[in-house]
């Protein structure tokens, strides 16, 4: 921290913050055209596939944050996942189903909050589809047959389209022709046109056409799809080399599926598709046919081939291919059910049971053995191929009276029958000392499992007794837990379930049973096992930034939320990494420093709380140094013109929390270009201490047009400086429009005045000034700097080199000038504007630079241009000044036109526009200029504020 020196005072203005206020939704992105509804609710109009540019310009202090959110969910480029918080929204690529309603809510903690919306648009125009339909029918008792086709031409667009139905090349009225209808059919999908040929005539036979259109809105041209009409037009049918609706076939096997078209005029298109999901990435489709080579079970699934050729319905099959598999054979031995028996015992039943994971489940074929023969049924042996007490699928031997000659091994066979797909066997040994009810034991000290955060432990539970030994199952005991790696029910051969990397949402009860599987199929023995996980304290506050006066008490507390183990065995204090010696405090309170702030005890202080698995720390920044200030971004036309190509900056902020610390009594400001010229004030407020929520402002004076400049503040107290902040500040066009003013664009900031680029020229105009041309450009041509002579100074310039040729054109167009909003002189119906401009057209292969006026009519919202001032070939290597009047008629815009010469010696530049109301004076002063700037689709008060026009807008209410 440093202390305060002697230095000069200059003034500073205070006013009040505001809250967010003043919402404006603004674009910049390809918009077709935007509009106000009956209920004042903005219209943006674009083209699928082009880039929305939304942005939200609120005013508010502190700064307000903004969020764009949609009418079906967030503005991001999903919808559904998150909100937006940037004052852009971009969208590049719009599609279809991002259109809707958009809103823009900006918050900043102050008042309430500004919304916005605006309605988006997305327009398109899909390629028609045309489909045709037959129907025969029987007129006056057979004696003969009408034939009646049914063309069918239905898109998909937006705005509705129009439909032109044409025959060869001749447009197809209903009103003069009796032998057809046109029609639009009831509860169809999309936009559909139907035409119908009543009673097919020689000349029905021919090309029709289906042309569909949106008139041209967002340059969308016309679609149009062509269908040959003839006598041998037929439907498609189609057949496939399987006989069978389903086909099993081994792993590894290749499979062949043949769609062969039966018939169809004209000749169908054949398509593969599979259910679910898309064809193996091993499939290989040679027209009509699909070939599958070395299939494995991820290939199984509905495959589907249909046959298309826009006449009548497609034509459809389906064949099901399953592919062989048997996995995880299990068996299980059932005492006598009747006798709730849980062992062998003789002159009673038993049940054993046999089951395979399978596909097809139904296609398994079970085998039993007794000591390796063959078992039949008999009367103390049942065989049931599926047993119907068993889950699908299970075959079971029933042992009926169980005699001593009955103890034996047992195996179970499973198998596919005619398949390669390998069989499965599994044995159960049946003796009076070989099957025994399990037992599930819990080792001593493993009911409870105590393990670090981050470590790896094991849950037992093991099978000690009983033969044979199922496995065990484990499951969380509270409901609707999963286990850790997802699932409800994790097996375990052994009964020991490992876990790695332990977290605290392990923690818990654990239930193990046996498994009703690979053993005896009897009650289910379970024990639990408590997991617990122990972590350090987790405290509170982490980190806490705390200002204070010189010579206040102050008290610094760390809670502890929760511990494992509660126990605290240590609590210590640093300050800047120093051991305060302090008498030991009592571990069962809140840990708790008081103690006076002076400029000595500044500084970083940590309370460091242990158990006996780790150290937590509560970290406390403590100072009398003042909150950081916090600049306003909002201030309505911050710069101003001063003689000598000079500009000041009107630099507005708030002071947070000023009373947190010594009084404030000054700032210090930093002004530095490049980390060159530091300009160091120190501003005075004596007498005038900054509050909570108040607005200063301080203007800077002598920049330098038109660069931009580094600004750096910090708060001042008696005792020492605040940490500074900084921005930067840029030179803008101040606009003014409509009113009057001596004010040129000279294209400084990115907004070039709210011209716009023609976007059905070839080309487009480039900003640019000396610092940022290509080094390797054409050295006899354009020019080196702008008209001012500066080397940051901007112009705009059309670039003659590759890929260019002769004959392109680039248009600029200025902002849509009102002219009924302007009155002319007594007796004139018109308003007499003067154009002014400085251009720059050096070099032997130098084209023409044209300016037409574009008057715009109100009431046809058609545009009429006309050429007002041309010039071609080399005009020299100087700028050069042009200026004439113009008196249009209407709402009009100035059009700079460049086009390229015979080669790349031919850049052409313009530079400081400006258009006057009256006529122009030959003298080198400009005066009454109009303001060029900002975007013609905004309010006008936006434009004010932020250098956005409302003439669209104006046009029309």
């Amino acid at each position: 921290m440093s202390c305060l020196s002697s230095a000069a005072w200059t003034s500073v203005q205070i006013t009040a913050a505001e809250p967010p206020a003043n919402a404006q939704i603004v674009h910049s992105g390809a918009a077709c055209n935007v509009n106000d509804d009956n209920i004042s609710e903005r219209i943006y109009t674009i083209k699928e596939g082009y880039t929305l540019v939304l942005q939200c310009i609120v005013k508010g202090h502190p700064r307000p944050q903004v969020r764009w959110t949609k009418t079906a969910g967030s503005a991001s480029d999903k919808f559904q996942e998150t909100s937006i918080y940037n004052e852009t929204l971009r969208i590049e690529g719009i599609q279809r189903v991002q259109g809707g309603r958009y809103y823009c809510k900006a918050d900043n903690g102050v008042g309430v909050a500004a919304i916005k919306s605006i309605r988006v648009d997305v327009q398109y125009l899909d390629t028609p589809v045309l489909t045709v339909h037959q129907t025969i029918s029987d007129v006056r008792g057979s004696y003969y047959q009408e034939k009646t086709v049914f063309l069918r031409c239905t898109v998909n667009s937006n705005p509705p389209a129009r439909f032109i139905w044409k025959r060869g090349n001749i447009l197809i009225e209903q009103s003069k022709d009796n032998g057809v209808d046109i029609y639009e059919p009831l509860y169809t999908q999309g936009e559909t046109k139907v035409l119908k040929l009543k009673n097919l005539r020689p000349k029905d036979f021919a090309d029709y056409t289906c042309q569909v259109s949106v008139r041209n809105v967002c340059n969308i041209e016309d679609k149009s799809v062509t269908f040959r009409l003839t006598n041998a037009t037929t439907p498609p049918m189609i057949r496939l080399s399987v006989n069978d609706t389903v086909v099993v076939v081994d792993p590894g096997q290749d499979v062949l599926l043949n769609c062969e078209i039966m018939a169809g005029f004209p000749a169908p298109t054949v398509t593969w598709s599979r259910y679910p999901g898309p064809l193996p990435l091993s499939a290989q489709v040679r027209g009509p046919m699909l070939f599958l080579r070395a299939v494995t079970p991820a290939d199984a699934g509905f495959y589907n081939c249909s046959a298309v050729n826009n006449v009548g319905n497609p034509a459809r099959k389906n064949v099901n291919l399953i592919v062989r598999t048997m996995t995880n054979l299990t068996f299980q031995i059932t005492p006598d059910s009747n006798k709730d028996s849980e062992t062998i015992q003789m002159g009673r039943d038993l049940k054993l049971s046999c089951h395979v994971d399978a596909t097809p489940q139904d296609k398994v074929n079970y085998s039993w053995y007794k000591n390796s023969a063959p078992v039949f049924n008999s009367e103390s042996l049942i065989i049931l191929r599926s047993d119907p007490d068993m889950a699908p699928g299970t075959s079971s031997l029933e042992i009926i009276d169980m005699k001593f000659r009955d103890l034996a091994t047992y195996s179970c066979m499973a198998n596919f029958p005619g398949s390669r797909v390998p069989e499965l066997r599994v044995d159960v040994n049946i003796s009076q000392n070989g099957v025994s009810p399990p037992v599930l034991s819990v080792p001593p000290g493993g009911q409870v499992v105590s393990v670090q955060e981050g470590g790896n432990t094991e849950l037992v539970c093991l099978v000690v007794d009983g033969k044979p030994r199922p496995p065990v199952l484990w499951s969380r005991a509270e409901k609707d837990l999963l286990m850790p790696g997802g699932r409800s029910v994790t097996e375990t051969p052994d009964g020991r379930l490992r876990m790695r990397n332990v977290s605290r949402d392990m923690m818990g009860v654990y239930r193990c049973q046996t498994a009703p599987y690979n053993g005896l199929n009897i009650k289910r023995r379970e024990a639990q096992v408590q997991l617990n996980v122990q972590y350090p304290p987790i405290l509170d506050p982490v980190f806490q930034d705390l200002r204070s006066r010189n010579y206040q008490m102050v008290t610094l507390r760390c809670a502890v939320l929760r511990s494992n183990p509660p126990r605290l065995t240590d609590i210590r204090w640093f300050r800047n990494g120093e051991f305060i010696r302090i008498p030991m405090p009592d571990l069962k309170e809140t840990p708790e420093l008081q103690f006076k702030l002076e400029p000595r005890n500044n500084g970083s202080y940590e309370c460091r709380v242990s158990n006996s698995i780790g150290m937590s720390t509560c970290t406390f920044n403590v100072s009398t140094k003042p909150y950081n200030a916090e600049f306003y971004f909002d201030t309505p036309n911050p710069v101003r013109i001063q003689k000598g190509n000079n500009y000041s900056y009107n630099l507005q902020w708030t002071q947070r929390d000023p009373e947190a610390t010594d009084p404030i009594i000054g700032f210090w400001l930093i002004v530095r270009k490049n980390k060159q010229n530091v300009l160091l004030k120190q501003i005075d407020l004596r007498g005038k201490e900054p509050e909570k929520g108040v607005l200063m402002s301080h203007t800077i004076s002598d920049l330098k047009i038109p660069l931009a400049y580094e600004v750096r503040l910090a708060p001042i107290t008696t005792y020492c400086t605040g940490d500074y902040i900084s921005r930067t500040i840029q030179y803008s066009e101040p606009y003014t429009y409509p009113r009057p003013s001596d004010h040129v664009c000279g294209f400084e900031d990115e907004r070039i005045c709210g011209f716009s680029q023609d976007r059905s020229d070839v080309f487009d105009w480039t900003r640019q000034n000396h610092l940022t041309q290509n080094p390797k450009r054409s050295a006899n041509t354009g020019p080196e700097t702008d008209r001012s002579g500066t080397k940051e100074g901007y112009y705009m310039y059309i670039e003659a080199s590759r890929p260019r040729v002769q004959g392109d054109k680039a248009r600029l167009l200025s902002p849509l000038f009102n002219v009924t909003s302007v009155r002319g002189p007594k007796g004139s119906g018109r308003v007499p504007y003067c154009v002014s401009f400085y251009y720059h057209m050096k070099g032997k292969h130098i084209g023409t630079l044209n300016v037409l006026l574009r008057v715009r009519s109100i009431a046809s919202h058609t545009t009429v241009d006309s050429e007002v001032w041309t010039k071609s070939g080399h005009q020299g290597p100087d700028w050069k000044r042009a200026l004439f009047d113009v008196s249009p008629s209407g709402p009009f815009q100035i059009v700079f036109e460049g086009i390229r010469g015979p080669s790349f010696e031919g850049d052409i530049a313009i530079d400081d526009v400006s258009i006057t109301i009256g006529k122009c004076k030959q003298e080198n002063t400009v005066a009454s200029a109009v303001l060029i700037g900002g975007s013609h689709s905004l309010p006008l008060a936006s434009w004010l504020n932020f250098g956005l026009s409302c003439i669209l807008a104006l046009l029309y209410r």
